[in-house]
């Protein structure tokens, strides 16, 4: 395999390396061009970390991005978060009309392996050539030992970042650990997934063996470093590579060592970690109703993020260094000059624990956990929640406030952003369109300027909320509303470790540590020892019933987070299949997600046809719920349950197979060959020595042979 000297060749001929930048990651401000630079800068300090940081750039997740070949899913409304429980619609993974098929222009598999052509960058394996260079230009330089190392640590953690979303994916793939010409002669075949696995592990324990003398004992926690991946990452990243492996995707037969293996790195991992200054944030003080853990994901620096992409608020015309994140932009109300709002499934809604933690009664997903003695009625669902609750949702009639003021003359909002209240209904100039959420706007009426944003609830998780954060990251303009956010996204935070140490101490047989996780996460939004932290007896007994708790903790706590398809997938949820040794929904007793649906609650003004808001009174002498207000929550809970039941209808919408024609229910359709993904035809064609995957066609009408799952 040969290699080139320069640059050009590699996908740098695609980057400026005016590198994006957080108000605090002084790392990635350089600002020259390296696109022709020979391999003499790596004998550089500047050149060689500028080579870094481009890699950075380029490898980092993005919160503002859908998933892609180049991004991983972080919490939006794309294929893959719509292919659960978090919202509704139809992705192309589980559309009951359109089966996907490896056939370019026939609804092909999404192309997760090569991404976009011609632009090395979008692909993963532009990528891995990059950070490549940068492995090899290091090793060969003349920088010192200190500075290598430094380096090379950072490196190979983004290299093995890479594969291990490849692996995700497609199991085994090519390892490619030169840079590559793009001529013929160069051929990888795809290795086994256990290889590849070994791959990514090597990587990151040579990644922490390089970082932890530097960021060991929390030197990158703060300051201009803060950002870096570090040692404390790798061995993060490991854990969660280790639990992939585990699970059943990859693991059908229950190799118990695997689970083993997982359990001992993940458990050395926390040591790493506590260590390092890493811990839950706001542990010893979860606020009021939560506050303390809904603040976290607006502080920077913060204990809990291990792996995070930091971002700024630079405006546009500004270095290319500029980076927005646009979460907070997007999950707010039209009437505040946000996005318009993310809607959260109702099935989601109906999910989440009540306040004692246990399910709520009528949601039969798991069937081998407690359900909770209080009352659950879904048409007030705010009611005895778990606190987490009412941090992950926003509804009609509560107070979510900002910095700012959205109020002009062209928006009917009358509210300033210190006192926002959020009212969201829709009424009706005639009966018969009272059941027709899709009628014209001169038919159907909302408040407060909301009539085309119909929603009922929204997604409020992540939220750079001014009743927790006093001083907000976002700067807020009526010209561009909250679009300029420095939030950081935390792509590994400690909380998750903490569920992977569980899920991986459950399956070793470790079923007391596995709980004490939970009972930990659990502590930190308000639980307490006094009723078990919400959580049932017998799960230090029953492997089964622990697991489904495990896998029902990290459904709530890592929310609209990007996590939720994948454990899904690593646990093969969607359904049970006998000949393709899936059996986990009926071990676990897990409701599979094949044939069931998802809707959105929304509220509808009782008895009313008429232009006027009816209820523009009735809303001025009401007092909207502070979900601050710990001591007096539950009487302003069934206070606003009261307004509900005086003034509105609670409706659900349907996701409908074709809003055009015959509206008909749309039931979630997976099919067993999705687990592990096949090439696209355009990937096989442009690379014959790639074998495609079982239960997929090639180029050539044959069918695959790639044993992804070993």
């Amino acid at each position: 395999m040969k290699r080139k000297n320069i640059f050009r060749i590699s996908s740098l001929a695609f980057l400026t390396a005016a590198i994006f930048t957080s108000c605090s990651d002084s790392f990635l401000e350089e600002k020259q061009n390296y696109d022709s630079t020979t391999r003499e800068a790596y004998n550089y300090w500047s050149g060689a970390s500028a080579r870094v940081s481009a890699i950075y750039r380029t490898c980092l997740p993005d919160a503002a991005a859908n998933a892609s070949a180049r991004f991983n899913c972080t919490g939006l409304a794309d294929d893959q978060s719509k292919s659960t429980e978090e919202y509704s619609g139809f992705s192309v993974f589980v559309n009951p009309q359109a089966p996907l098929t490896y056939q370019t222009g026939n609804n092909p598999v999404p192309d997760y392996f090569q991404g976009t052509k011609g632009n090395p960058l979008e692909g993963v394996y532009g990528r891995i050539r990059d950070v490549n260079d940068v492995i090899i230009g290091v090793t060969e330089s003349t920088l010192s030992q200190d500075e290598k190392d430094q380096l090379l640590g950072q490196a190979y953690f983004l290299r093995a970042w890479c594969y291990y979303n490849l692996v995700k994916w497609y199991g085994g793939v090519p390892i490619v650990t030169d840079v590559l010409e793009p001529i013929a002669s160069s051929v990888v075949p795809r290795s086994s997934t256990k290889a590849c696995i070994d791959f990514i592990c090597d990587d990151l324990n040579t990644a922490e063996t390089l970082l932890a003398r530097f960021t060991g004992s929390g030197q990158w926690m703060s300051g201009e470093n803060y950002g870096r991946v570090t040692s404390g990452a790798a061995v993060a990243l490991l854990g969660r590579v280790r639990l992939l492996y585990a699970s059943p995707m990859f693991n059908r037969t229950n190799d118990v060592t695997r689970w083993t293996q997982a359990y001992e790195d993940i458990k050395r991992s926390i040591g790493v970690l506590t260590a390092a200054g890493y811990g839950l944030a706001n542990e010893s003080n979860p606020g009021i109703n939560a506050s303390g853990w809904a603040s976290m994901f607006s502080q920077v620096p913060n204990t809990e993020g291990i792996f995070v992409t930091l971002y700024n608020t630079l405006v546009q015309g500004t270095p290319d260094y500029r980076k927005n994140n646009t979460w907070e932009h997007g999950i707010r109300p039209n009437n505040t000059l946000g996005g318009g709002g993310k809607t959260p499934s109702a099935m989601l809604v109906d999910m989440f624990p009540m306040r004692d933690g246990k399910v709520p009664g009528g949601c039969n997903t798991y069937t081998k956990l407690d359900k909770s003695e209080s009352d659950y009625n879904p048409q007030f669902p705010f009611i005895d929640r778990d606190p987490r609750f009412y941090r992950t949702f926003a509804f009609p009639g509560v107070r979510w406030t900002f910095t700012g003021d959205p109020r002009n003359d062209n928006n009917d909002n009358p509210y300033n952003g210190t006192d926002y209240e959020l009212w969201n209904y829709v009424w009706y100039t005639s009966p018969a369109l009272r059941d027709d959420i899709t009628a014209n706007s001169e038919a159907t009426y909302g408040a407060d300027n909301l009539l085309n944003n119909v929603k009922g609830f929204y997604v409020r998780k992540r939220s750079d909320d001014r009743d927790v954060n006093s001083t907000s990251r976002y700067e807020y303009t009526q010209a561009s509303g909250f679009t300029r956010s420095a939030s950081p996204y935390m792509e590994i935070r400690f909380a998750e470790v903490l569920l992977n140490y569980a899920e991986a101490a459950c399956g070793a047989g470790h079923l007391d540590e596995a709980v004490a996780q939970l009972q930990r996460i659990r502590a930190r939004v308000g639980y307490t020892a006094e009723n078990n932290y919400g959580l049932q007896a017998n799960l230090s007994g029953d492997a089964a019933a622990c697991m489904a708790a495990i896998l029902y903790e990290r459904q709530i706590e890592l929310a609209y987070e990007g996590k939720r398809y994948w454990d899904i997938i690593r646990w093969m949820l969607y359904n049970d299949d006998a000949t393709a040794s899936n059996t986990t929904c009926a071990t676990l007793g897990i409701e599979p997600l094949n044939n069931t649906y998802r809707e959105n609650k929304y509220l509808q003004v009782k008895d009313y046809d008429g232009k006027e808001d009816p209820l523009t009174d009735k809303r001025d002498g009401f007092t909207p719920v502070d979900v601050d207000d710990w001591d007096n929550l539950e009487s302003e809970m069934e206070r606003l349950g009261e307004f509900w039941t005086a003034n509105f209808e609670f409706k659900e919408t349907e996701t409908p197979v074709d809003a055009t024609s015959n509206k008909e229910q749309a039931y979630i359709t997976w099919r067993q060959n999705y687990y592990l993904s096949g090439l696209p035809t355009n990937v096989v064609k442009m690379n014959p020595w790639l074998t495609q995957s079982i239960g997929w066609t090639d180029a050539y009408e044959a069918a695959g042979t790639f044993d992804a799952r070993q």
